[in-house]
């Protein structure tokens, strides 16, 4: 805990700026004369990540130091993301404790010189506790901290930027730069063009303006271009446009028209997946839109009345629309390609505290940080689980007062950053400076709910996340204005302090209005009381260092460093985890947080026992032996038998926001059988409890996404079948599995197909097993003894035998179509009109002539009938008397030709064969036989899964997205 130098009791923090030296450090977790680093046992680990789709090493770091609780995923996370210097150098970092260093000094001498501490000794006080907490991962500061502070680059802070513009080209060219410039640093920015006059008006010239929709095409090539921070991923971005603006159908629909041109290209052939080269050729993909609404409109959908759009140059209203309609347009779209987002402008700016100074118009691409224009923030997120004190019997309780003092330790440091951070841009860094804008948030949340026997979605879980987070930001804001009395507060204050006061009083009226539910949380409240009343009453004479204190952002990366097992606000994925092995290997286990939440709820270790082997069987609770049905909703999960409904997200949200200075970096996630009139009630609800942002994604939305929760439900419960049965494991054993091999008769019917790619002749054939699919393939490319006759000899060989031991068609077909090698182009098979390669045509055939429809459909391969049925009727869906009996499209080509040769049985192709787990998303998918609707991630292959906004690698670390 942190100080004035006035005395150590909290009633000294009221005595006078001008008495007070500097901050008086008190220790929280560290022994005097002994360094954090001396505490812990260190060991040496090796680095080597792989990607799981060919074997190859991404990343090799041999030799690094940690310590010995780290976990391996975190290890590897900040050895590949974080450690500076190149591989191989003597200037590479080797050790958790250079990197620690590198950031904890900057800070103590950046606090040092800007006359922070009362005294040397504080000072290392200070520099102690904030490594211990980071080598404890009891916090961690955002990605760019890890990669900037202590280096000769610039040591950029923030990773949420605000930009604007105006309606000149000058200003929308200085838009293109300057977003440029921040993707080239790894962050992301976002923005509102409500400024730039629409279409319907005209110019000075008197010709007819661009619209802002139109600008919004340069934009995005250039993101698309400009690769983050020199990563494969995209660039980050979020487009805002106001409700009123006579352009905002366009803007609605821009994504949605894109879309459907994105599923026309992928039926013609070309690679239109989430990273795919052709993607590049469609438009608005880089960006997440947000439409602004404000009350005016939402009343005016409640009330069915008209909207007026206004002339940007006049501010009078030009067209009229019904509020209902635009309403249910935006809600469309959002169902049909997961865009645009809806952000409440009145909600927002009833909470801003520099009104003065500007509206806020937009937000950074998560969503989370809202305020001024040509700002940024920095942010820090607090690992919950290590504030949790469990004996191990069901007794618990939140250590409130040292998550208070760990608050202050880390808001003091990221107010010191500010002191010497550098900026993409000068009027960010001026406005940066003289607002000084904060982001602390926390992760883990969602573990912490469950392991405290709530339920996400109940009263009493909602009521321990609004305590937690009113005493955050309640001690935030206190520290802020206790730094004020030291170092004096922010540039824009003194115009703004009228309005800062009453946005502080706002969330201590909320505070006191809170209910109060059980013994976990009522402490909280009470502390959050305390420290809201200590805002009220040092702000009234301090004045607060800073403009903003809070954020909840999505802790993708750095969450993961932490180990943690949700991110931001996020529920437990599910209750079954994968987890790597030191030394390679991997196990699943079941959630720690499983068992504390069985000894809160009450029940014995042997029931405790029973339940969790039930858990690891079958990968959910239900029918667990001693589980009571009422307690089910605990360990309700994101995804699985019992997942939460999308409307119990936004209960959440509503929770904690009155407590939040900016706003929730989240994605509510909906099946895929939601209905449109769901998105709105979602959109609605969201409105009158009070959230300032929120976007939808509703499952198998997009084309873009390589994997996708398509399976029907009577494939569903086979693939489940199939999957119990080879999942079965003890909470800490490896899965083995032992295949047996099915030779095929010595008679076996089969096709052969001869085939043009590029120019390049060849044949295949393909034998099947007299009554359960293909079996074998042979390949003859080019003379024999060649060397591409050998290679497609040995590679049909390798196929033949995957197969026999039962590796499904449809896995080959996801991992070899869309290879792209030479020969490539123009195919003579007018189902297939072009490959990427021979093997993406040889895989693209065999899918068409051995796969049942809804496989090969989920995998984006139709026949040249099919795809003109889609045209036709808007589905690809064989009509009743074009199937047959065993489910077979009659008009896919050489329909009737397979069933001679007794094609596969829908039922039996679409079970998979056993397989490995790369991330707990993929474990679920094992587990419930569906596909996370999610992308692979661009570095190593695994499947990532949603952290708030944007998608998270567990394997490596990287992001869709956010930094």
């Amino acid at each position: 805990m942190t100080e004035t130098a006035s005395g150590p009791a909290r009633s000294s923090r009221a005595k006078s700026a001008k008495a007070s030296k500097g901050l008086r450090v008190e220790r929280i977790h560290t022994t005097p004369g002994v360094h954090p680093y001396d505490e812990v046992a260190w060991e040496s680990r090796d680095v080597v990540m792989t990607n799981w789709r060919d074997g190859s090493v991404n990343f090799e770091q041999r030799g690094v130091e940690f310590p010995d609780f780290w976990s391996v995923n975190a290890v590897n996370i900040v050895t590949s993301k974080y450690f500076r210097g190149a591989v191989g150098t003597p200037q590479r970092e080797v050790s958790l404790k250079q990197l620690i260093d590198r950031i904890v000094k900057t800070y103590r001498q950046a606090g040092e010189d800007h006359k922070y501490f009362a005294s040397p000794a504080d000072a290392e006080i200070f520099e102690h506790e904030l490594a211990y907490a980071l080598l404890h991962q009891i916090f961690s500061f955002n990605s760019p901290v890890w990669f900037n502070v202590g280096t000769k680059q610039p040591q950029q802070v923030s990773a949420c930027f605000i930009l604007s513009v105006d309606d000149s080209m000058e200003s929308i060219l200085d838009w293109y730069k300057e977003e440029g410039m921040i993707f080239k640093g790894g962050s992301g920015a976002g923005l509102n063009l409500s400024r730039i006059r629409s279409s319907k008006e005209l110019l000075s010239s008197g010709g007819n303006a661009s619209g802002p929709v139109s600008f919004m095409r340069g934009a995005d090539a250039s993101a698309g271009t400009i690769k983050s921070g020199g990563a494969t991923r995209r660039a980050a971005k979020m487009v805002v446009l106001d409700v009123d603006h006579p352009d905002i159908e366009d803007f609605i629909e821009t994504k949605v028209k894109e879309e459907e041109k994105i599923r026309v290209l992928r039926d013609a052939g070309y690679d239109m997946d989430l990273g795919g080269d052709d993607i590049t050729s469609v438009q608005y993909q880089n960006a997440n839109n947000s439409v602004r609404v404000n009350d005016e409109f939402m009343k005016a959908v409640d009330q069915g009345g008209q909207f007026g759009l206004r002339g940007r140059m006049s501010g009078e209203v030009i067209e009229e629309v019904d509020a209902k309609a635009l309403f249910r347009k935006i809600a469309e779209a959002a169902w049909a390609c997961a865009d645009p987002g809806i952000q409440y402008d009145d909600t927002i700016n009833t909470w801003h505290t520099c009104p003065e100074s500007g509206r806020i118009t937009a937000s950074n691409p998560c969503s989370e940080y809202m305020h001024l224009d040509n700002t940024s923030c920095n942010l820090a997120s607090l690992n919950l689980m290590k504030f949790l004190k469990d004996d191990g019997k069901g007794n618990q309780s939140f250590e409130a007062e040292r998550f208070q003092k760990v608050v202050e330790l880390v808001i003091t440091a990221m107010d010191i950053s500010i002191c010497f951070a550098d900026f993409p841009t000068q009027k960010i860094g001026e406005n940066t400076r003289a607002f000084r804008q904060l982001g602390i948030g926390y992760a883990n949340l969602g573990a912490l709910l469950m392991a405290t026997g709530h339920a996400y979605d109940s009263e009493g879980g909602r009521a321990l996340a609004g305590a937690i987070t009113s005493l955050m930001t309640g001690t935030a804001y206190r520290r802020s204005a206790e730094l004020a009395s030291v170092v004096g507060p922010y540039d824009g204050y003194a115009r703004n302090a009228d309005a800062h006061k009453r946005v502080m009083k706002q969330h201590s009226d909320a505070n006191d209005k809170a209910v109060r539910m059980d013994d976990l949380d009522t402490p909280v409240w009470a502390a959050a009381s305390e420290a809201w009343g200590e805002v009220l009453r040092l702000g009234e004479k301090n004045g607060f260092r800073n403009s903003q204190a809070s954020v909840l952002a999505p802790t993708g990366t750095i969450g993961l460093a932490m180990s943690c097992d949700t991110t931001g606000v996020e529920p437990d994925l599910a209750l079954v985890k994968f987890k790597k092995l030191v030394g390679g290997g991997s196990m699943q286990i079941v959630n720690g947080t499983v068992p504390q939440a069985l000894r809160r709820l009450g029940y014995l270790e042997e029931q405790i026992e029973a339940i969790v082997a039930h858990i690891a069987d079958n990968g959910n609770v239900i029918d667990a032996p001693g589980l009571k049905p009422e307690h089910y909703e605990v360990f309700d999960c994101a995804m699985g038998e019992r997942a939460i409904s999308p409307m119990g997200h936004v209960r959440m949200m509503a929770a904690i926001q009155p407590w939040i200075s900016g706003a929730i970096s989240k994605t509510v996630n909906m099946p895929e059988s939601a209905t449109v009139e769901e998105v709105e009630e979602i959109y609605f609800e969201a409105w009158k409890l009070g959230v300032k942002a929120l976007a939808i994604y509703r499952d198998n939305c997009k084309v873009g996404q390589p994997l996708s929760a398509k399976t029907k439900e009577k494939e569903k419960a086979e693939v489940t079948e199939k999957a119990e049965e080879t999942i079965r494991t003890a909470v800490e054993k490896v899965v083995e599995y032992r295949p047996v091999r099915k030779r095929l008769p010595k008679g076996r019917p089969g096709i052969t197909t001869s085939f043009t790619v590029g120019g390049a002749e060849g044949y295949m054939t393909a034998n099947s097993y007299p009554d359960d699919g293909l079996g074998e393939v042979f390949l003859k490319m080019s003379k024999q003894g060649s060397t591409l006759a050998g290679m497609m000899d040995a590679f049909s060989i390798a196929v033949s035998v995957g197969l026999q031991y039962g590796v499904p068609l449809e896995t080959y077909v996801s991992k070899f179509t869309n290879m792209r090698f030479e020969p490539a182009g123009m195919t003579d098979d007018p189902d297939v009109r072009m490959a990427q390669s021979i093997v993406d045509y040889i895989f693209r055939r065999l899918a068409l002539d051995f796969l049942p429809f809804e496989t090969r459909s989920a995998l984006g391969i139709h026949s040249a009938e099919e795809r003109q049925r889609h045209l036709e009727t808007g589905s690809y869906e064989p009509s009743e008397d074009e199937v047959d009996v065993e489910g077979l499209a009659q008009s896919a080509p050489r329909a009737q030709e397979l069933k001679a040769v007794s094609a596969p049985k829908a039922e039996e192709t679409v079970k998979p064969a056993p397989q490995q787990a790369h991330t707990s998303a993929e474990l679920v998918e094992m587990q419930l036989g569906i596909q996370a609707d999610a992308p692979l991630c661009f570095s190593c292959g695994t499947k990532m899964q949603r952290a708030g906004s944007c998608y998270i690698c567990e394997g490596c670390g990287s992001t869709s997205g956010c930094s």
